[in-house]
């Protein structure tokens, strides 16, 4: 007779995203440019990635969907069955990423062009419920906030040589623009975003959060329902007038949640 092994509790996330084109976009027709993906593994760690193709790349948007599900789909089996605590975060995350780039370079060689005609951005996260890990390239942020309320921006907008550019994942000086983050805190919310985001989310100059955007995402975020709903309810958030009168770039917003553990019953 086998040994019963009793079923350990793992990190619960409540998770609610969505990517939605800008109002520029939507006036002439265009499709959105920005993905995201995102998974829960089987020991409970949230992987999540957001990507935004560029919009002067003829395949931006084929490239942001690649990067992002390449990127969880590597971190994922990179991580899968080790305990948190003793992952090197820094080099799984900047490996995943590394995955990522040669796909977008093979998948420029099947089509016969240039790599840069799939440019993206790209953010990748990994959290526990004692962590958080961040890798970036380009521009977009990630914000966590931690069981008392205090919030820090994991990854900040990262700016090309000019205004208004950016750095891609296939740049050629991606390696030097790379941004890698770990914070260990007791992790309660999390909010990853594009940059069309970035003027109603971030205080500049400092690049820290503004807490009167989040409040109420970090409430939306804790809400239980069902992911159609969740859905629904995010794609009106960033197609209000609110979001979209302020920015007319493609939108993507993914929210966690860490689902507190239940209370044990006095005896």
């Amino acid at each position: 007779m086998s040994k019963r092994v009793p079923k350990l509790n793992r990190p619960a996330w409540r998770v609610k995203a969505a990517s939605v084109p800008g109002t520029s976009h939507r006036k002439v027709g265009t499709c959105c440019q920005d993905h995201n993906c995102w998974r829960v593994t089987s020991n409970g760690t949230l992987i999540a990635a957001v990507a935004d193709g560029a919009g002067t790349a003829p395949w931006g948007a084929e490239g942001a969907v690649l990067a992002s599900t390449t990127a969880v789909a590597t971190l994922e089996a990179l991580i899968a069955d080790q305990d948190a605590n003793g992952i090197d975060w820094s080099r799984v995350l900047q490996d995943s990423l590394g995955e990522a780039r040669k796909r977008l370079q093979n998948e420029a060689i099947m089509l016969g062009v240039d790599a840069l005609d799939l440019a993206t951005t790209l953010i990748l996260v990994a959290a526990t419920p004692n962590l958080v890990a961040a890798v970036q390239v380009g521009d977009g942020a990630c914000v966590a906030a931690n069981v008392d309320g205090a919030m820090v921006a994991l990854a900040a907008p990262q700016q090309g040589e000019y205004l208004n550019e950016t750095v891609f994942l296939v740049s050629e000086r991606y390696q030097a623009a790379l941004q890698k983050t770990l914070w260990p805190d007791r992790i309660a919310h999390l909010a990853i975003f594009s940059d069309g985001l970035q003027m109603l989310a971030m205080k500049m100059p400092g690049n820290t959060p503004h807490a009167p955007f989040f409040a109420p995402l970090w409430g939306f975020a804790d809400e239980e329902m069902e992911p159609e709903v969740a859905e629904v309810e995010m794609n009106a958030f960033l197609l209000s007038p609110r979001v979209a009168g302020r920015a007319d770039d493609d939108l993507t917003l993914v929210l966690a949640s860490l689902v507190p553990p239940p209370k044990k019953a006095r005896a």
